[in-house]
């Protein structure tokens, strides 16, 4: 919509003028360090470039390669998408669940929010490391203390078959960051609510799906979309831990567009990766927007208005 300066009164053209200024820092580092350089990816994945020598334009061709010459492709897209699926539902009970417990009104509840809340801003490097030291098949933490009660503990990131599992638990260790949303939600919805059903003899359990779910929906969907988007993009626990190990069962997506990118020098084909997870999540994006108008309830935003 264009804007009739002409038409406006010197005051406010003064507030139009500041409110541009107040959003130029990011409408600038959005066109700067997030428009450009996708679309510079985009051309990229059309061409062939190695760094070292200049980009030769060679169209559809690193797109064809993809989908018919290239199995670690596949294999990429199948063990992140194997991740998705296990990691973001994990994600999601869990941080319901702790969202529910720290919505209790006890004494000290504001230090134990912060004590939950900790591990969603440490490094994921420094995570790692301490993920490895725990899950150590001989002498880790976690295998101990199995063996302590008769229980031999799995292999955990060295056994093909139990380290995307482990990448999938480790990933809830920063689950007091999505509680703290959760517990925004819950927190929104009209204790009246609550009240009358009580006063209509409903149970906990009953409140629970009745009321605490529908009107948590809004809340569950934004960070269904949010855990699904990242979770596309895990990418530090294989570097640090399994370097994409042990038989490929934790090769995901971005460690191999690492490796086309910073290990081969393949500009070119790395750019056409980018642009097809981008793709990727766009469309599972638009799917989990056009699928919520079925589940997701607003009723608890109106009321919380009136």
């Amino acid at each position: 919509m264009l804007i009739d300066w002409r038409s406006m009164s010197f005051r406010e053209r003064r507030e139009a003028l500041q409110g541009y200024l107040s959003i130029s820092p990011w409408v600038i580092g959005f066109l700067f360090f997030t428009l450009v350089p996708v679309l510079v990816s985009v051309y990229f994945s059309f061409t062939q470039w190695t760094i070292t020598s200049p980009s030769e334009w060679v169209g559809l061709h690193n797109y064809i390669r993809m989908f018919t010459q290239d199995p670690l492709f596949w294999q990429a897209l199948k063990v992140t998408g194997n991740f998705v699926l296990i990691s973001v539902p994990l994600k999601l009970i869990f941080g319901v669940a702790l969202s529910l417990l720290l919505n209790l009104k006890v004494r000290g509840m504001n230090l134990y929010r912060t004590i939950f809340y900790i591990p969603a801003v440490i490094s994921g490097v420094a995570v790692s490391l301490m993920w490895i030291w725990l899950l150590q098949p001989d002498t880790g933490v976690v295998n101990t203390l199995l063996a302590l009660v008769g229980i031999k503990g799995p292999g955990w990131f060295w056994d093909p078959q139990w380290a995307l599992p482990s990448v999938a638990l480790m990933s809830v260790w920063s689950v007091g960051g999505s509680a703290i949303v959760y517990l925004a939600g819950l927190q929104n919805i009209p204790p009246h609510l609550y009240e009358a059903a009580k006063i209509d003899g409903a149970g906990a359990w009953q409140r629970f799906w009745r009321i605490t779910i529908p009107l948590l929906t809004p809340t569950l969907f934004f960070q269904l979309v949010v855990e699904m988007i990242e979770s596309f993009k895990v990418f530090t626990q294989a570097f640090v831990i399994t370097k994409g190990g042990p038989l490929k069962a934790t090769y995901f997506y971005l460690y191999y567009f690492y490796e086309e990118a910073f290990q081969n020098f393949n500009m070119g084909y790395a750019s056409a990766l980018a642009v097809v997870l981008m793709v990727i999540i766009m469309t599972a994006t638009i799917i989990l927007n056009y699928t919520s108008k079925h589940w997701v309830y607003y009723a608890a935003e109106e009321e919380a208005t009136k």
